[in-house]
């Protein structure tokens, strides 16, 4: 059940990352400025709440019950668009409110979510579970973007938000089943919001890699926030072809997911994380290249999405396997605050920048700019020490713990 909350949830997920943006642009006429600004209120909890959250749910011995409250409340939030519409009070002001919100129950959903998944997954089985839930992560991208761009033509954008709100309905249904026994909560002492960041500064191998997945996150989100705007006005693409388009990342991702156990087997678990970057960010370099008569237009996207989602399925499968393995348990949530700020917290920054550079430059050269530096983040895996990873670690104070726990 608790792979069924995951893959429900993330369906919802995909509706609305292409819903809002064209809600906003199709009935409001935002620009290029004002995507900028919305794809940052949607990241801006990543940056500020991550790491305050880590520290709360680290504390916390139920962290299932928190993730259940943040479905309930992302069902309120995404509910009221099509509320707002139905009374001609939608605007770009609610829009805000409204990711925000998400944003801030989505980043108390994921600080929880690394100790519910260590307390149902064993510790062998860390690279497997990870592939399983990159392949529903991968399927919701192909059906949510499709859905939700068909949706779009039939419904208008903000009742195609009506699904996205019954996903998290559905995910917290799946939460309330499972029985599992999480990791006890941190003592009170060691429960400093600083702790996860001094862990991932006193260790130089996570550090690199949060690094390189920082500078990855930032530049990738100078293609995410413009590519709606950029496929709709600039390449004249239809609602349902940019679902397609988008859709062609979760087939790519699904082809990922089942490959990455054998890739790990194959050239090892670190080498697998620097092959991640570059899959992940190579393709991406057809985005700004893509232009011509409309069919040669769409294949260059789908092949660039279709390359990006393979590669980071094959990252993001061996990176969460590495840090769940390394992460002591008495910080797991601290830790991944820090993960989830280098990830997600520098995605407004990226958004602001990509808004007004987009305004300045245009949006191809501002997309140029996005992508070389997502293929040059590269950079910092390749300094951390991870090529020379072969095995997933062994976390050596989980271990003491457990085997203390059995009265060894």
């Amino acid at each position: 059940m608790y792979w069924g909350a995951q893959s429900v949830s993330l369906v919802g997920d995909e509706i609305n990352i292409l819903a809002i943006p064209l809600a906003a642009v199709l009935l409001l006429d935002a620009g290029a400025a004002e995507m900028g600004w919305l794809t940052a209120v949607a990241l801006l909890p990543s940056l500020l709440l991550s790491i305050p959250g880590g520290a709360w749910a680290d504390r916390q011995a139920n962290r299932r019950q928190a993730m259940i409250v943040a479905d309930f409340g992302r069902f309120a939030a995404v509910a009221s668009i099509p509320l707002a519409y139905a009374c001609g009070a939608l605007t770009m002001a609610h829009l805000f409110v409204t990711e925000f919100v998400v944003g801030a129950l989505t980043v108390l959903f994921r600080v929880c979510n690394h100790h519910v998944y260590a307390s149902v997954v064993a510790a062998e089985r860390y690279v497997d579970g990870n592939a399983l839930l990159s392949g529903s992560r991968s399927a919701a991208a192909v059906a949510g973007p499709s859905t939700g761009g068909a949706l779009v033509q039939v419904l208008s954008a903000p009742f195609a938000l009506l699904v996205d709100a019954l996903t998290y309905l559905v995910s917290a249904v799946c939460l309330r089943s499972i029985r599992a026994r999480e990791a006890p909560p941190a003592p009170r002492e060691a429960s400093g919001l600083a702790a996860g960041l001094r862990w991932v500064t006193a260790n130089r191998t996570p550090g690199l890699l949060l690094a390189g997945v920082s500078m990855l996150s930032l530049c990738h989100t100078f293609l995410m926030t413009l590519f709606v705007l950029y496929g709709a006005t600039e390449l004249g693409l239809s609602a349902g072809a940019l679902g397609a388009v988008m859709a062609a990342f979760g087939l790519g991702g699904l082809a990922g997911a089942y490959a990455a156990p054998r890739v790990v087997r194959r050239i090892g678990l670190g080498p697998a994380i620097v092959a991640g970057f570059l899959w992940f960010s190579l393709p991406l370099l057809l985005v700004p290249l893509a232009e011509g008569p409309g069919p040669l237009v769409i294949a260059a996207l789908i092949a660039a999405q279709l390359g990006a989602g393979c590669g980071v399925a094959v990252m993001d499968i061996a990176a969460n396997s590495y840090l769940i393995a390394v992460i002591p348990p008495t910080l797991r949530s601290r830790v991944m605050g820090v993960v989830q700020t280098a990830n997600f917290g520098v995605r407004p920054i990226g958004a602001v920048l990509a808004g007004t550079l987009g305004t300045a430059l245009g949006l191809r050269p501002t997309l140029w700019i996005g992508t070389a530096g997502a293929v040059l983040s590269v950079l910092w895996v390749a300094a951390s020490g991870l090529p020379r990873i072969r095995e997933l670690p062994e976390n050596a104070e989980q271990r003491r713990e457990e085997h203390e726990e059995a009265g060894v």
